[in-house]
């Protein structure tokens, strides 16, 4: 089904039982986060907060923070069965005979409802446009400071729009925006993402950028806002593919730029691309740890349209799970079938949520050939976002990707350190932090699948907690622990980390190695050193911190906890 709007959804959600509703005023700075935070980790229902201070508009967070609501906000039963669907309209085989294609013909009017239908002819205002204030102040929204070390208040949920010069396809993707002041918001548009090559081209150019900010879209079409599509492709077109209707945009009050015409709130304005970029952040960022400080372009909103009643969304970021894991598990799933597509070898697809999208992928091959497995991770390093992947590991088609324990098992006992670990130097996300320079480092593929012929390594693994106190303590523990008996793989931590969590201790090694300088082989054994780095280990920018809550702030939700209403 498709959504008519936001409050269509939460009218959804609200019939299912998934959702809450919290009349008690709740600060928009950090407790609302401490509040959402702790209910997104007990795998809790959406909240709306009816009373946020400082603002006349409620807020709605968590929405799509479980597979079921991430289900429903697709309209399907399952992230699976949008997967299945999107393998069926790739099978050449629906379109290559008479019979196949008559066959398959009452699904082909679905294609037909990609393409977004911009309204020209207006009888009446869009609902996006019912209200229009063309001195804005966006002190007026509920927008979020949701960390202790925030660099201030944050838009984690916008849909920003933009176009090439001269273009009349549009991108939309989702930045976050750092309010600066009433009227301006730093951009948060990094070097790999495509609204980065659209500001460029503005910037070669020189002059004013048009941007339109949309808030509080349906859902189908705030998650095609993250997904990652090639550069050129409208995301519209995803959208209405989920939601099986055409996206409804209306044109911008103040440019040429075109909307959902069922947003809560649209931010209109520009970018000046001759104008001195402004120092952002720092951020809690989804890897759990504060993003650093960086400067960025400044958008200025000119007007803001909205609704009569908007509801104002909101996400909240750090150390998963949290609501943006079910993102990425939604493009998990749906961008699978087009992996198989150009990858015949590759079974499934698991991105754990302690990798945080972009540090981990453990893919199930078929060993067709020798090195199908480094096949398909090198055809992964060479696709899209797949490429700032800091580690794959390749397991038999037999083994389920998304069970740690046999995953595990699978590295112990089939990968030989002197054949089937893979060191790629590339492209990394601009979020990791462990690299020696940013944006570019080593990425580790380990093939972990059945040799023929080769009887399993016998072995262990063995987790060492302690305390660094100079550069390259981490590596030496690790080294001398792979002399106990039976030990084959040593991984040093911080003495800060919880080794019966093993939640935490995946999420601290898939962030905090470089596996060019982390990684040491010794006599067929591994040595790995997961601890935070040192200035004298080869760092060039500093280590961020981890993402925690003010212990005041924690205090005050504990004390306000059944006001909330739990």
């Amino acid at each position: 089904m498709a959504y008519r709007d936001l409050q269509a959804f939460i009218a959804a959600l609200e019939k299912r039982g998934e959702l809450m509703r919290i009349s008690a005023p709740v600060s928009p700075i950090l407790e609302i986060t401490e509040i959402a935070g702790r209910v997104m980790k007990r795998g809790g229902p959406a909240l709306l907060f009816e009373r946020v201070e400082g603002s006349d508009f409620p807020l709605l967070i968590n929405a799509m923070g479980s597979d079921a609501r991430m289900a429903l906000a697709l309209g399907a039963e399952s992230l699976d069965e949008i997967g299945g669907d999107v393998a069926r309209y790739l099978d050449f085989g629906n379109y290559t005979s008479l019979g196949n294609l008559v066959r398959f013909a009452p699904r082909l009017p679905r294609l037909a409802a990609c393409f977004p239908h911009r309204r020209r002819l207006r009888l009446t205002r869009p609902p996006c446009q019912q209200v229009i204030e063309r001195e804005p102040d966006l002190s007026a929204l509920p927008v979020l400071h949701c960390w202790p070390q925030d660099g201030g208040r944050f838009f984690t949920l916008p849909l920003v729009f933009t176009k090439l010069p001269g273009a009349r396809t549009q991108n939309c993707g989702m930045y976050r925006m750092q309010v600066l002041d009433k009227t301006s918001t730093a951009m948060h548009w990094h070097k790999h993402k495509d609204g980065s090559a659209i500001y460029e081209a503005w910037r070669a150019r020189g002059g004013k950028m048009p941007v339109a900010v949309a808030l509080g879209c349906g859902p189908e079409i705030t998650y095609a806002a993250t997904a990652p599509l090639p550069p050129g492709l409208d995301e519209m077109l995803l959208a209405g593919f989920l939601r099986r209707r055409p996206v409804a945009l209306t044109k911008c009050v103040s440019s040429d730029l075109w909307v959902p015409r069922d947003a809560q709130f649209v931010l209109e304005g520009y970018v000046d691309t001759e104008e001195p970029p402004v120092w952002e952040g720092p951020f809690g960022d989804h890897t759990g740890y504060y993003s650093l400080a960086d400067w960025y372009p400044r958008f200025h909103v000119t007007c803001v349209t909205r609704r009569r009643n908007p509801v104002y969304p909101a996400t909240v970021v750090g150390r998963p799970p949290m609501e943006d894991c079910y993102l990425a598990k939604a493009t998990e799933r749906i961008f699978l079938p087009v992996l198989k597509l150009q990858m015949p070898q590759l079974c499934d697809l698991c991105l754990p949520f302690e990798g945080v999208f972009h540090n981990c992928a453990v893919v199930s091959v078929r060993n067709d050939f020798p090195g199908a497995a480094r096949t398909v991770m090198n055809a992964m390093w060479g696709m899209g976002q797949m490429r700032y992947t800091k580690l794959i590991v390749a397991v038999d088609a037999s083994v389920d990707p998304r069970d740690t324990g046999a995953v595990l098992a699978a590295v112990l006992q089939n990968a030989d350190p002197a054949s089937d670990y893979l060191l790629s130097d590339g492209p990394l996300d601009a979020l990791d932090h462990s690299s020696d320079r940013a944006l570019y480092g080593a990425r580790l593929g380990v093939d972990a699948t059945a040799k023929p012929g080769v009887t399993p390594r016998p072995g262990r693994y063995a987790l060492l907690p302690g305390q660094k106190r100079a550069p390259g303590d981490g590596r030496e523990a690790a080294l001398a622990a792979l002399e106990a008996e039976g030990v084959s793989f040593a991984v040093a931590l911080d003495d800060t980390v919880d080794l019966a969590d093993r939640s935490e201790v995946l999420w601290r090694v898939f962030n905090n190695i470089d596996a060019g300088r982390d990684l040491v082989v010794k006599d067929g054994k591994i040595a790995l050193d997961a601890t935070k780095k040192l200035p004298g280990e080869g760092l060039t920018r500093p280590w961020p911190d981890d993402i925690t809550m003010s212990p005041e702030m924690a205090a005050r939700v504990d004390a306000r906890w059944e006001e909330y209403g739990f």
